[in-house]
Protein backbone atom coordinates (compact mmCIF):
# COMPACT_ATOMS: atom_id res chain seq x y z
CA UNK A 1 0.00 0.00 0.00
CA UNK A 2 3.33 2.45 0.88
CA UNK A 3 4.40 4.40 -2.45
CA UNK A 4 7.54 3.61 -3.78
CA UNK A 5 10.84 5.43 -3.13
CA UNK A 6 10.67 7.89 -6.09
CA UNK A 7 7.16 9.32 -4.60
CA UNK A 8 8.18 9.15 -0.87
CA UNK A 9 11.47 11.73 -2.13
CA UNK A 10 9.02 14.75 -3.04
CA UNK A 11 6.34 13.74 -0.20
CA UNK A 12 8.92 13.92 2.17
CA UNK A 13 10.33 17.46 1.59
CA UNK A 14 6.57 18.59 2.92
CA UNK A 15 6.96 16.26 6.45
CA UNK A 16 7.29 19.70 8.26
CA UNK A 17 4.68 21.49 6.24
CA UNK A 18 1.54 22.02 8.30
CA UNK A 19 -1.82 22.53 7.16
CA UNK A 20 -3.42 25.90 7.82
CA UNK A 21 -5.50 29.04 7.02
CA UNK A 22 -3.62 31.81 8.74
CA UNK A 23 -1.89 32.51 5.31
CA UNK A 24 -5.23 32.79 3.38
CA UNK A 25 -6.04 35.29 5.97
CA UNK A 26 -3.01 37.41 6.04
CA UNK A 27 -2.59 37.48 1.99
CA UNK A 28 -6.16 38.29 1.33
CA UNK A 29 -6.29 41.51 3.67
CA UNK A 30 -2.96 42.43 1.82
CA UNK A 31 -2.71 41.34 -2.03
CA UNK A 32 -4.19 42.40 -5.32
CA UNK A 33 -6.91 41.22 -7.54
CA UNK A 34 -5.06 37.39 -7.48
CA UNK A 35 -5.59 35.43 -4.00
CA UNK A 36 -3.83 32.11 -5.08
CA UNK A 37 -0.06 32.23 -4.83
CA UNK A 38 2.45 30.93 -7.40
CA UNK A 39 4.81 28.35 -6.14
CA UNK A 40 7.37 30.80 -6.08
CA UNK A 41 5.56 33.01 -4.01
CA UNK A 42 4.81 30.41 -1.80
CA UNK A 43 8.36 30.06 -1.56
CA UNK A 44 9.18 33.35 -0.78
CA UNK A 45 6.88 33.51 2.17
CA UNK A 46 8.33 30.11 3.34
CA UNK A 47 11.52 31.56 3.85
CA UNK A 48 10.58 34.96 5.16
CA UNK A 49 7.65 33.59 7.35
CA UNK A 50 7.62 29.47 7.74
CA UNK A 51 4.26 29.60 6.35
CA UNK A 52 3.14 26.88 4.02
CA UNK A 53 -0.84 27.50 3.24
CA UNK A 54 -4.24 25.74 3.17
CA UNK A 55 -4.94 22.75 0.85
CA UNK A 56 -4.97 24.03 -2.42
CA UNK A 57 -1.77 25.71 -1.72
CA UNK A 58 -0.47 22.72 -0.46
CA UNK A 59 -1.50 20.93 -3.65
CA UNK A 60 -0.33 22.82 -6.32
CA UNK A 61 3.39 23.02 -4.19
CA UNK A 62 3.43 19.59 -4.64
CA UNK A 63 2.46 18.94 -7.76
CA UNK A 64 5.07 21.28 -9.22
CA UNK A 65 8.26 19.07 -7.07
CA UNK A 66 6.47 15.85 -8.64
CA UNK A 67 6.94 17.69 -11.97
CA UNK A 68 10.60 19.19 -11.22
CA UNK A 69 11.32 15.19 -10.37
CA UNK A 70 9.63 13.49 -13.52
CA UNK A 71 6.97 11.78 -11.35
CA UNK A 72 3.74 11.79 -13.42
CA UNK A 73 0.67 13.66 -11.03
CA UNK A 74 -2.64 15.22 -11.54
CA UNK A 75 -5.19 17.56 -9.16
CA UNK A 76 -8.42 15.88 -7.56
CA UNK A 77 -10.93 17.82 -5.62
CA UNK A 78 -14.29 17.32 -3.81
CA UNK A 79 -16.50 20.10 -4.13
CA UNK A 80 -14.34 22.41 -6.56
CA UNK A 81 -15.53 26.02 -6.44
CA UNK A 82 -17.29 25.92 -3.22
CA UNK A 83 -16.49 27.06 0.40
CA UNK A 84 -16.36 23.62 1.18
CA UNK A 85 -13.89 22.62 -1.44
CA UNK A 86 -11.08 20.27 -0.51
CA UNK A 87 -7.91 19.89 -2.70
CA UNK A 88 -5.65 16.71 -2.81
CA UNK A 89 -3.28 14.70 -5.87
CA UNK A 90 -2.65 11.78 -7.21
CA UNK A 91 0.52 10.18 -8.33
CA UNK A 92 1.61 7.73 -10.36
CA UNK A 93 4.55 5.14 -9.89
CA UNK A 94 6.26 4.01 -13.28
CA UNK A 95 3.77 1.19 -13.75
CA UNK A 96 1.03 3.82 -13.82
CA UNK A 97 -0.29 2.98 -10.40
CA UNK A 98 -1.68 5.72 -8.80
CA UNK A 99 -1.32 6.76 -4.95
CA UNK A 100 -3.36 9.08 -3.11
CA UNK A 101 -1.59 12.44 -1.90
CA UNK A 102 -2.95 14.68 0.80
CA UNK A 103 -1.31 17.10 2.35
CA UNK A 104 -4.06 19.03 3.30
CA UNK A 105 -5.84 16.51 5.38
CA UNK A 106 -1.88 15.78 7.34
CA UNK A 107 -1.53 12.19 5.94
CA UNK A 108 1.21 10.56 7.07
CA UNK A 109 2.22 9.49 3.46
CA UNK A 110 0.57 8.41 0.27
CA UNK A 111 -1.51 5.40 -0.11
CA UNK A 112 -2.10 2.80 -2.98
CA UNK A 113 -5.58 3.09 -4.54
CA UNK A 114 -5.67 0.37 -7.19
CA UNK A 115 -8.05 -2.23 -6.25
CA UNK A 116 -6.60 -4.84 -8.30
CA UNK A 117 -3.41 -4.48 -7.60
CA UNK A 118 -1.42 -7.51 -5.60
CA UNK A 119 -0.49 -5.11 -2.53
CA UNK A 120 -4.11 -3.71 -2.29
CA UNK A 121 -5.58 -4.45 1.11
CA UNK A 122 -9.21 -3.46 2.20
CA UNK A 123 -7.65 -4.24 5.47
CA UNK A 124 -6.97 -1.53 8.48
CA UNK A 125 -3.45 0.25 7.47
CA UNK A 126 -1.58 1.89 10.26
CA UNK A 127 1.38 4.39 9.05
CA UNK A 128 -0.60 6.55 6.86
CA UNK A 129 -2.72 8.62 8.83
CA UNK A 130 -1.79 10.46 12.34
CA UNK A 131 -3.66 8.76 14.96
CA UNK A 132 -5.84 6.45 12.77
CA UNK A 133 -5.96 3.25 11.34
CA UNK A 134 -7.41 3.54 7.61
CA UNK A 135 -9.19 1.32 5.05
CA UNK A 136 -9.79 2.15 1.67
CA UNK A 137 -12.26 1.14 -0.84
CA UNK A 138 -11.32 1.75 -4.36
CA UNK A 139 -14.49 2.13 -6.72
CA UNK A 140 -14.63 3.21 -10.07
CA UNK A 141 -13.72 6.99 -10.21
CA UNK A 142 -13.57 7.33 -6.37
CA UNK A 143 -12.08 6.19 -3.22
CA UNK A 144 -13.34 5.86 0.12
CA UNK A 145 -11.33 5.93 3.30
CA UNK A 146 -12.71 4.81 6.77
CA UNK A 147 -11.08 6.40 9.53
CA UNK A 148 -10.57 3.91 13.14
CA UNK A 149 -9.93 6.41 15.70
CA UNK A 150 -9.03 5.43 19.06
CA UNK A 151 -12.13 4.19 21.77
CA UNK A 152 -14.11 3.01 18.63
CA UNK A 153 -14.73 6.54 16.97
CA UNK A 154 -14.83 5.84 13.07
CA UNK A 155 -15.44 8.23 10.19
CA UNK A 156 -15.11 8.11 6.13
CA UNK A 157 -14.12 10.96 3.41
CA UNK A 158 -14.51 9.49 -0.33
CA UNK A 159 -12.46 11.25 -3.00
CA UNK A 160 -13.28 11.76 -6.29
CA UNK A 161 -10.22 10.80 -8.35
CA UNK A 162 -11.16 12.14 -11.61
CA UNK A 163 -8.45 14.07 -12.99
CA UNK A 164 -9.10 17.76 -12.56
CA UNK A 165 -7.60 20.47 -15.60
CA UNK A 166 -4.25 22.85 -14.11
CA UNK A 167 -6.33 25.57 -15.10
CA UNK A 168 -10.14 24.95 -13.27
CA UNK A 169 -7.76 23.61 -10.42
CA UNK A 170 -6.33 27.07 -10.16
CA UNK A 171 -9.42 28.50 -10.56
CA UNK A 172 -10.93 26.44 -7.62
CA UNK A 173 -7.91 27.96 -5.77
CA UNK A 174 -8.84 31.40 -6.52
CA UNK A 175 -12.23 31.00 -5.15
CA UNK A 176 -10.71 28.97 -2.26
CA UNK A 177 -8.27 31.32 -1.85
CA UNK A 178 -11.05 34.41 -2.24
CA UNK A 179 -13.61 33.16 0.53
CA UNK A 180 -12.08 33.37 4.56
CA UNK A 181 -14.05 31.28 6.64
CA UNK A 182 -13.98 32.98 10.62
CA UNK A 183 -13.00 30.16 12.18
CA UNK A 184 -8.86 29.89 11.83
CA UNK A 185 -7.81 26.48 11.47
CA UNK A 186 -3.93 25.54 11.68
CA UNK A 187 -2.94 21.00 11.73
CA UNK A 188 0.45 19.76 12.48
CA UNK A 189 1.92 16.73 12.42
CA UNK A 190 4.05 16.10 15.45
CA UNK A 191 6.10 13.40 16.78
CA UNK A 192 4.53 12.11 19.70
CA UNK A 193 6.33 9.14 21.81
CA UNK A 194 6.32 6.31 19.26
CA UNK A 195 4.39 8.12 16.68
CA UNK A 196 3.32 10.89 14.76
CA UNK A 197 0.34 12.57 16.33
CA UNK A 198 -1.27 15.41 14.81
CA UNK A 199 -1.85 18.92 16.91
CA UNK A 200 -4.93 20.95 15.86
CA UNK A 201 -5.79 24.89 16.29
CA UNK A 202 -9.23 25.39 15.38
CA UNK A 203 -11.67 28.26 16.40
CA UNK A 204 -9.22 28.93 19.51
CA UNK A 205 -9.41 25.67 20.89
CA UNK A 206 -6.43 23.10 20.23
CA UNK A 207 -5.77 19.59 20.94
CA UNK A 208 -3.32 16.80 19.90
CA UNK A 209 -5.12 13.41 18.58
CA UNK A 210 -3.25 10.40 19.40
CA UNK A 211 -3.30 6.31 19.09
CA UNK A 212 -3.79 6.55 23.17
CA UNK A 213 -6.78 9.53 22.52
CA UNK A 214 -7.64 13.22 22.50
CA UNK A 215 -5.69 15.01 24.33
CA UNK A 216 -7.05 18.87 24.80
CA UNK A 217 -4.65 22.04 25.12
CA UNK A 218 -5.34 23.88 28.58
CA UNK A 219 -7.46 27.26 27.67
CA UNK A 220 -5.95 30.40 27.04
CA UNK A 221 -7.32 34.10 26.29
CA UNK A 222 -5.12 36.02 24.72
CA UNK A 223 -3.59 36.68 21.45
CA UNK A 224 0.02 36.62 22.79
CA UNK A 225 -0.86 33.27 24.45
CA UNK A 226 -2.15 31.97 20.91
CA UNK A 227 1.13 33.28 19.20
CA UNK A 228 3.45 31.71 21.32
CA UNK A 229 1.58 28.09 21.32
CA UNK A 230 1.57 28.26 17.44
CA UNK A 231 4.35 29.32 16.78
CA UNK A 232 6.09 26.76 19.45
CA UNK A 233 4.15 24.00 17.20
CA UNK A 234 4.68 25.73 13.91
CA UNK A 235 7.46 27.41 13.79
CA UNK A 236 5.87 30.56 11.73
CA UNK A 237 7.23 34.12 12.87
CA UNK A 238 5.42 36.17 15.68
CA UNK A 239 4.64 39.06 13.31
CA UNK A 240 2.62 37.30 10.90
CA UNK A 241 0.95 35.12 13.70
CA UNK A 242 -0.21 38.41 15.37
CA UNK A 243 -1.47 39.92 12.22
CA UNK A 244 -3.25 36.34 10.70
CA UNK A 245 -5.17 35.84 14.10
CA UNK A 246 -6.01 39.53 14.72
CA UNK A 247 -7.71 39.60 11.22
CA UNK A 248 -9.71 36.49 12.32
CA UNK A 249 -10.42 38.35 15.95
CA UNK A 250 -11.50 41.47 13.66
CA UNK A 251 -13.80 39.07 11.60
CA UNK A 252 -14.93 37.61 14.87
CA UNK A 253 -16.66 40.85 15.78
CA UNK A 254 -18.03 41.64 13.25
CA UNK A 255 -19.83 38.70 12.77
CA UNK A 256 -21.51 39.45 16.12
CA UNK A 257 -22.88 42.83 15.05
Amino acid sequence: MKAPPEILAVWNKFNDFPMETLTKAWFYSRSGAEKQRTVALMKEHKAQYGITGNCFDLAIWLLDEFKRDGIEAYPIGNELGTKEAHAALIALDAHGNRYLCDLGDQWLQPVLIEGQHEAFLTERQSGFFPAADIQVMARQGEVEIFYHRPGGKQSRQTYDTTPVAEAAFWQAGEFSQNHVYPKPLVEVRLPYKEETAHWEFDNWKSFLSTTEGLYPDHPVATLEEWVDRIGQKTGFEREFLFDSLSFYKQMKKESRR
